[in-house]
């Protein structure tokens, strides 16, 4: 990693891959290991950063290194049932690494948009899809800001952790259900998760890290509207 006072521009796809490789290895996710991402791992400078260092290096929160359990158990879900997602046109909302994008274009989708405000998110998910030999396009436009638009099948994982998030991206995917698309979500059940409101599809006991979450084994379900 560079020094601190050496800030990324993070308009430089360059200079946002070269970070991200140079802070990340190149690791398979422990419910997926179809699926090669570049992760962080505890023993990565990238994880002694306070917030307010990488703020001062121009770099926002690396969720994006980490394979989180709801994308996991997602990632896990479309890879044993690729016939929900083949030939189909699929938005990843929140996408970070791209795990589930790269899964759903493994499973046959048509195509597959990975949708994150954070563009070394955005830079990741491109050097993730190129490693795993599959084509994903990428957006940083706030989606949820407007009406979905035409696909098939909206994947969330991991976003109902803040509450004005989480009631944006259930306004979302309930007008995308109501337009014939089909959500499909991945989550714990976190803070916000809006219970009662969507159908069980699967549920995973997924591996994760003490650094990320409270348990080793994290119950993780996928969820189905529409």
């Amino acid at each position: 990693m560079t020094k601190a006072a050496a800030r990324l521009d993070l308009n430089s796809r360059e200079a946002a891959q070269a970070f991200i490789a140079g802070n990340t290895q190149v690791l398979t996710p422990p419910l997926v290991p179809e699926v090669r991402l570049h992760l962080a791992e505890e023993s990565l400078p990238i994880w002694q950063k306070t917030e307010d260092e990488l703020g001062e290096m121009n770099v926002p929160p690396p969720f994006w290194a980490f394979a989180w359990a709801g994308g996991q158990a997602l990632a896990r879900y479309i890879l044993d049932n690729p016939g929900l997602l083949a030939g189909k046109k699929v938005l990843d909302l929140g996408s970070g690494s791209g795990l589930t994008a790269i899964a759903a274009m493994q499973a046959g989708a048509a195509s597959a948009l990975a949708s994150d405000l954070d563009r070394l998110s955005l830079a990741a998910v491109e050097l993730n899809a190129t490693l795993n030999g599959v084509a994903v396009e990428t957006t940083a436009e706030n989606l949820l800001e407007g009406e979905p638009g035409d696909f098939d099948v909206i994947l969330v994982g991991d976003l109902f952790y803040e509450r004005q998030l989480a009631e944006l991206v259930t306004r979302f995917i309930e007008a995308a259900a109501a337009k014939g698309a089909v959500a499909l979500i991945g989550d714990p059940q976190r803070n916000y998760f809006p219970k009662g409101r969507f159908e069980v599809a699967a549920e995973y006991r997924v591996p994760v890290t003490r650094e990320l979450e409270d348990a080793e084994i994290k119950r993780t379900s996928v969820w189905r509207l529409g």
